[in-house]
């Protein structure tokens, strides 16, 4: 059995990884909250943004949206991760979702090309000997819409240019704080209807200047680069979400740890204490 100096070590060293994970969880909480808030936000501008896009594409032929036909080229993978650890499964999900989205790609005989968001699946897409490409890992850091803009125009060159035959994002979807999925979509080429319901029924006497196509031709990269900005966001703020979950829990394991020391170093003194008297008495008789 452990000695009462032990006992008490072990007690100060679960006292300070407590204070510590307390803290975490208040940075997180505080940080998901901010992330909360760009998300709604930004939410709010893309859903108006994709019901102009919606209303003024049902006036164009949708399948010139479709881009360059790149058939044969590789498809680039974007996946975002975290860069720092203590976020609970998030990023080892993250990578099991890009691993099976790459295995898919196998399956239909296209290659893949990894670009990560992030210096874990970064790490861990390499080790793996996947074909990673590009420095991206610190946008996970910066949350910059200015970085994510040019990221998003990257790869809308590369796929009009033929490089990519299709683009992929894999990331952590945020619902709330208790739920966040893994999502694996295709980014580009862009769904005729753009992931809502289809144009058709809109009003026909809708006055569009200087012409449809021209307005979805400047409207549709701002849409993208916004939609690339939208997942980057949901992606932190699930990151947070789980550091936060997670520290709660280890918070949580921590004070449980503490009873049980305390109990037993209590248990221990007593035991102790009883058996110095029961010496003393002894003596005494003796």
């Amino acid at each position: 059995m452990a000695s009462l100096k032990e006992i008490k070590a072990r007690i100060s060293s679960v006292s300070s990884t407590l204070k510590i994970t307390q803290a975490m969880k208040m940075v997180s909480s505080a940080k998901l909250r901010k992330a909360q808030r760009m998300v709604g936000g930004l939410d709010a501008y893309k859903s108006a943004l994709l019901d102009i896009l919606r209303r003024v594409s049902a006036h164009i032929d949708a399948s010139a949206l479709a881009g360059a036909d790149a058939a044969g080229g590789p498809v680039a993978v974007v996946v975002f991760s975290s860069n720092t650890s203590l976020c609970g499964s998030y990023n080892a999900n993250v990578f099991k979702a890009l691993q099976l989205a790459v295995s898919h790609l196998e399956e239909e005989g296209a290659s893949a090309v990894v670009y990560p968001v992030g210096e874990k699946v970064a790490k861990m897409a390499r080790k793996a000997e996947m074909n990673v490409c590009g420095d991206f890992v610190h946008y996970a850091d910066t949350l910059s819409y200015e970085q994510m803009a040019a990221l998003a125009q990257f790869f809308m060159d590369g796929y009009t240019a033929g490089r990519f035959s299709r683009v992929e994002l894999v990331y952590m979807h945020y619902y709330n704080a208790a739920r966040q999925n893994i999502v694996s979509r295709t980014w580009l080429p862009v769904a005729e209807d753009f992931g809502g319901v289809a144009s058709a029924a809109l009003e026909d006497d809708l006055i569009i200047e200087p012409s449809a196509a021209e307005v979805v031709e400047k409207l549709l990269p701002l849409v993208m680069r916004t939609d690339l900005y939208a997942t980057m966001l949901s992606s932190n703020a699930s990151e947070n979400a789980c550091r936060m979950i997670a520290m709660q829990t280890a918070s949580d394991n921590a004070e449980d740890l503490l009873a049980q020391l305390r109990l037993t170093y209590n248990k221990q003194r007593q035991q102790d204490i009883t058996e110095e008297l029961t010496d003393i008495s002894n003596g005494k008789l003796g």
